[in-house]
């Protein structure tokens, strides 16, 4: 993932405050260091590579982030490169593979989709203790609300619609011929199905206790799924927070870690949710009929709206998932965060499904 180049005030420190059984920061900051100094001399060959300025940025909500400058030659002397780390946390509200991200990373490097160059991959997590990617890093902006910051209203819009064209590139882009059919499961015309299955799932793996809203609820998704017309590479977590601004142009699109294929309907539910209007719509200006319309264009695929209602559905039951996720790791001791029960979430799609 590329980063800005703002930091938060904690991170002089070299860590964040506050990890559950953690060791002091600067001895974690100084392991860190020598693994990725390790590393690094072993992908490049160079035994005088250095390792500069390493911080952790962002605990993030499913990744560490680490931060530094990769030197080479004697002296340091060489090329200096700026990467960045993700390191799968201890806990977290996801859980993800990250050979099948660094599979689909690499496959749209090139493409009309602006991605974060992998550098150096480590799935199994035996460089740095768990599974971790290394990155290039970017300057930009990571601003989850641009879309009602404080920019002119015709230059909010003008971002919305690169915003959404880039998520039209994602669907339009050739998974076939990029090879993703070895790494990725077609779901054919199931998707939605195989949807409800891989978050009920979750759920069962994590909840604490019995959850009788998401019950009924995952009852009606399963009732009322739809037949997906086609097939495309997801996105599953697209918002203006996972891309990266440069000025007011989107120069990049981040964090593939729940990339797969299926209905590119899920991703048009998942930006069309009304519990993400801040994030998507501008009032009077920018709402889901708008952005449907220009994806449709863009992408030369019919919108079947029964479709997005009920991924709207399934978007919130997933977000009630990760919620009961986060705190499934909380009692586990695995994770610092509380999680309040998702009964808000619960209504909402209640209401949704006229229950």
């Amino acid at each position: 993932m590329a980063v800005g180049s703002e930091r938060p005030p904690w991170a002089a420190s070299g860590g964040l405050p506050g990890d559950v059984g953690s060791p002091d920061v600067n001895d974690i900051v100084s392991e860190i260091h020598e693994d990725l100094r390790a590393w690094a001399v072993a992908e490049t060959g160079d035994p005088d590579a250095t390792i500069e300025g390493l911080v952790r940025t962002s605990a993030g909500f499913s990744r560490e982030n680490w931060v530094f400058d990769l030197v080479s030659g004697p002296d340091r002397a060489g090329d200096r490169r700026a990467l960045i780390a993700r390191r799968d946390p201890i806990g977290s509200v996801l859980d993800t593979d990250r050979e099948v991200e660094t599979a689909v990373l690499r496959a749209l490097e090139g493409s009309a989709v602006p991605v974060p160059i992998v550098v150096w991959s480590d799935p199994q997590g035996t460089r740095l203790g768990r599974p971790t990617l290394v990155m290039e890093r970017a300057d930009g902006v990571c601003d989850w609300f641009v879309l009602n910051g404080d920019r002119p209203l015709a230059t909010r819009v003008a971002i919305a619609h690169r915003l959404y064209d880039r998520m039209a590139d994602i669907h339009t882009f050739d998974w076939r011929a990029a090879g993703l059919g070895a790494v990725l499961e077609d779901p054919g015309t199931a998707a939605a199905t195989a949807a409800a299955d891989h978050w009920e799932d979750q759920l069962r793996r994590v909840q604490l206790e019995p959850e009788p809203e998401l019950e009924l609820i995952l009852a009606w998704l399963r009732a009322h799924a739809p037949t997906s017309a086609v097939t495309t590479l997801v996105h599953a977590d697209f918002k203006p927070g996972n891309t990266l601004l440069t000025g007011d142009d989107v120069t990049l699109v981040l964090d593939w870690e729940t990339a797969h294929l299926g209905d590119p309907h899920e991703d048009l539910g998942w930006v069309t949710n009304p519990v993400r209007a801040g994030e998507h719509r501008i009032p009077d200006a920018w709402q889901p009929d708008d952005l449907l319309a220009r994806w449709s264009d863009r992408t030369g695929i019919a919108v079947d709206r029964a479709s997005v209602h009920w991924w709207n559905v399934l978007a919130n039951f997933k977000l009630c998932v990760i919620v009961l996720t986060g705190t499934r790791a909380f009692v586990d001791g695995r994770l610092d965060r509380v999680h309040q029960p998702p009964l808000a979430l619960a209504r909402v799609m209640l209401d949704m499904i006229g229950a």
